[in-house]
């Protein structure tokens, strides 16, 4: 009874409904009935009104209200397929309430011969709505759609320069991959990519795999709605004042997200204990994952990238698991794409699940001013506040300090920085400027280059040509005793 109370003072919502019901039994509660079986289920209580308020049915038409319900559930004509729920007699303040739970069935219900599927408004006859009555059945598939099988997708299809890449990128992460020692085949199979179809026995590329590593027309072919739009509307707010339309592969298309937002979106200075990280790209780093790995892709719903004054908007078609506003203290995450997911953890383009969420509440204050908000529907969404630094004069990617002690403190993080970058490989002054950030050599940049230098903590890798257009730095033994101080 406690429980019940509780989600009468809840009110209505996604999957709770009340209906008064004192004498007879209303009828679109059939209809409320069949929406609960075509989402996720949901809880039905007659004798409360819509305000919340325990109304109570009247004591001698309990009987005949149950029977009228349980006939109705089973009768074919009214509810096809048929279904077999009970109600139950709850006392709620000396009144009489009947609950009724209704759990998400894995077939498609009709009531008198139309389709109602819930959201939070209430119950939505969809039956004329084509695209809606077809999503509402690929919910109820028990596969994930990442695992179709094209069988007359083949390795001929795949891009071999990508293959490489990515065995590359997998072998930064770990030198001992086993993805470097196989064939194509063999890393598709070991990735998912390639499966066999156990009730037909047909075997071939999966979706993942044409999304992940197949040429352009071969994803076209197989999604020809792909695409994420990515705009830009800071100035021409009716129209736009940047666009980028991305149907490639997934892991280009992360490539060309992060550009995009690294070309319109300042990077504030930013201080993690004594190093210096860009907290742009570690927010921005799990929407695009977010937007290309927890995307229903049979739904032809672009997903959108939106930079506005102060904000970047994000929508996505998804297969929900709940709906409103995610509570990151609550949140649980539900994977929608697990081994495109898995295979992006592989090359180092995501982090297990869940910690994107933390990361994006972790940083997102700090870069913005609020936290994000992630809104889970049948569309996707969310809203990272973002700082506005066009009226400012100065470079949006290096704020500079007001003080001594913060111009010190950027020095050392920037320094902190760029040993940790040519740590793992020598890299040239262009290089190290992308991995900090910064758009261009900045003065600040220049100084730090030459206080290394001038320390013999980093060297040149061609000391006799300093001005070579290959010329690069590397990290010296004085350096490597360096950073492992600052790291400890």
């Amino acid at each position: 009874m406690a429980d019940l109370k509780a989600l009468i003072k809840q009110s209505e919502g996604i999957s709770v409904e009340f209906k008064e019901c004192r004498r007879t039994i209303n009828r679109d509660v059939y209809a409320t009935v069949c929406a609960f079986l075509n989402r996720h289920g949901g809880t039905l209580l007659l004798g409360v009104s819509d305000a919340g308020a325990v109304t109570g049915v009247d004591s001698d038409c309990v009987g005949q209200i149950k029977k009228d319900f349980v006939t109705a559930i089973n009768n074919p004509q009214k509810i096809n397929p048929a279904c077999y729920l009970s109600v139950d007699e709850v006392q709620i303040d000396g009144k009489t309430v009947l609950h009724i739970f209704a759990p998400e069935s894995s077939q498609v219900h009709r009531c008198n011969g139309r389709i109602f599927d819930r959201n939070e408004d209430g119950n939505l006859d969809i039956t004329d709505h084509t695209q809606l009555v077809a999503e509402l059945y690929h919910r109820k598939q028990t596969t994930y759609s990442e695992n179709k099988i094209y069988p007359y997708a083949t390795l001929q299809h795949l891009r071999n320069d990508l293959i490489a890449k990515v065995r590359k990128m997998a072998g930064f992460q770990r030198e001992d991959h086993p993805w470097l020692a196989m064939d194509d085949m063999e890393l598709l199979k070991s990735a998912q990519l390639y499966q066999t179809n156990p009730e037909t026995g047909k075997s071939g590329m999966t979706l993942a795999g044409i999304l992940l590593l197949c040429k352009d027309e071969v994803i076209l072919s197989a999604v020809p709605h792909h695409r994420t739009d990515l705009i830009l509307r800071k100035v021409n707010l009716d129209r736009y004042d940047d666009r980028d339309f991305v149907s490639t592969n997934l892991i280009e298309a992360y490539e060309r997200i992060m550009a995009f937002v690294a070309k319109h979106l300042p990077d504030p200075f930013y201080l993690e204990g004594d190093m210096r990280i860009s907290i742009r790209d570690a927010i921005f780093r799990e929407v695009a994952s977010n937007i290309l790995i927890h995307r229903e892709y049979m739904n032809a719903f672009p997903a959108k990238l939106i930079i506005e004054r102060g904000q970047v908007r994000t929508e996505n078609s998804n297969n929900p698991h709940g709906f409103g506003l995610i509570n990151p203290e609550t949140f649980s995450p539900f994977p929608k794409n697990p081994v495109i997911a898995r295979f992006f953890r592989e090359i180092g383009r995501a982090d297990e699940l869940g910690s994107g969420v933390r990361k994006l509440m972790k940083y997102g204050k700090a870069y913005g001013g609020s936290d994000p908000e992630l809104v889970e529907g049948d569309i996707f969404r969310i809203i990272v506040k973002c700082p506005d630094f066009e009226t400012r004069q100065s470079d949006p990617t290096e704020l500079r300090p007001e003080t001594e002690a913060q111009s010190k403190a950027q020095s050392k993080a920037q320094s902190g920085a760029i040993l940790q970058a040519l740590g793992k490989r020598p890299l040239s002054a262009s290089e190290l400027t992308k991995i900090l950030g910064l758009r261009s050599k900045t003065g600040a940049f220049k100084r730090t280059i030459k206080e290394l230098m001038d320390r013999k903590s980093i060297e040149y890798t061609i000391p006799d040509k300093p001005n070579s257009r290959l010329q690069k730095y590397r990290l010296t033994d004085a350096g490597k005793h360096l950073l492992k101080s600052m790291q400890e």
